[in-house]
């Protein structure tokens, strides 16, 4: 699988990597996390992306567990810091940094992790702090780089303009051929700086794996079905954007792909992605979504899906 460099830190990762958000953070069960997870090894994925909160440390705990088993230098381990871990526990407080990142890397069974990142940004915590605290972690080699995810274009410039503080090496943003919102100014204030994307949903909750049909009831087991994720996918839920969906289904046909490695391959072809993360609960799922790295489209194949979807997507 293609290594690509993950801002200017130096670091290689695959163009696709292994989440577990909804999936090893308590929804798939242990056999099958680490089923998943030694598919990811044989498909060449060596990024592996995780949080503190996914399933209040069930996610890092069962990687944990699965990792141990693999020489330390053969993956890329990323995790999170902002969400609630306790009725007390959460944020970008120096405080809490410094507890967060102890605690993941205990469930982690790891010394470091290569990629530590802010959840979200904190407007309670001075960026100041924030930024001092991620550059305490780095110092004392408990992560090798610091990202963010969802951050705002202003306040990712002024972390940048701090003097003596660690740098961002990557930005984890939702980002789809129906979600184009980082291309208007954080994918540009990144670009400028030196900072990667790692992007998350890029098949935007499933819809464009085009498994939801227009006019039809979602599959009952669907995550849409899910009230705790429907709040999530039930923006992409319309006629209008479910037909957009189906109207890929030509171009895909005609790249000799599915239509999900159609919607991977999309995102990869945009300028300062680095990753695209993938979640799987079967191993035949992991391999199909890797497979979406050696997809080549031609301009022509861009152009066709942009087009397909303009009315549909949002930017």
């Amino acid at each position: 699988m293609e290594q690509r460099e993950l801002g200017d830190s130096g670091v290689s990762v695959s163009t696709v990597a292994l989440g577990s958000w909804l999936t090893y953070s308590g929804g798939v069960g242990r056999e099958q996390t680490e089923a998943c997870t030694r598919a990811a090894f044989d498909a060449g994925i060596t990024l592996f992306d995780t949080a503190n909160v996914y399933g209040t440390g069930a996610a890092e705990t069962a990687w944990g567990e699965i990792l141990r088993d693999y020489e330390r230098s053969s993956y890329v381990l990323a995790t999170k810091v902002f969400f609630p871990m306790g009725p007390r526990d959460r944020g970008l407080s120096r405080k809490q940094i410094l507890k967060q990142i102890d605690g993941s890397l205990a469930r982690l069974q790891t010394d470091y992790v290569d990629l530590y990142q802010c959840h979200r940004y904190d407007d309670s915590v001075p960026l100041e702090e924030t930024m001092g605290a991620l550059t305490e972690v780095v110092e004392a080699g408990k992560a090798r780089q610091i990202g963010f995810s969802e951050w705002p274009a202003d306040r990712i410039e002024a972390a940048l303009a701090l003097p003596g503080v660690a740098k961002f090496v990557s930005s984890q943003p939702q980002y789809s051929a129906l979600w184009r919102k980082p291309e208007a100014s954080v994918i540009p204030v990144c670009e400028a700086h030196g900072i990667s994307q790692i992007v998350w949903s890029p098949l935007a909750q499933g819809v464009l794996t085009g498994k939801y049909l227009p006019g039809h009831k979602v599959p009952a087991d669907s995550r849409a079905a899910s009230k705790t994720m429907s709040r999530f996918i039930k923006q992409w839920l319309t006629d209008e954007t479910l037909v957009a969906v189906q109207a890929l289904r030509p171009i895909a046909d005609q790249a000799g792909v599915k239509l999900s490695q159609l919607a991977l391959a999309w995102v990869l072809h945009q300028r300062n992605v680095t990753s695209v993360i993938v979640g799987a609960s079967r191993p035949e799922q992991v391999h199909e979504n890797a497979a979406a790295a050696d997809v080549r489209l031609s301009s022509d194949t861009v152009d066709a899906i942009d087009a397909t979807l303009r009315t549909a997507a949002v930017s």
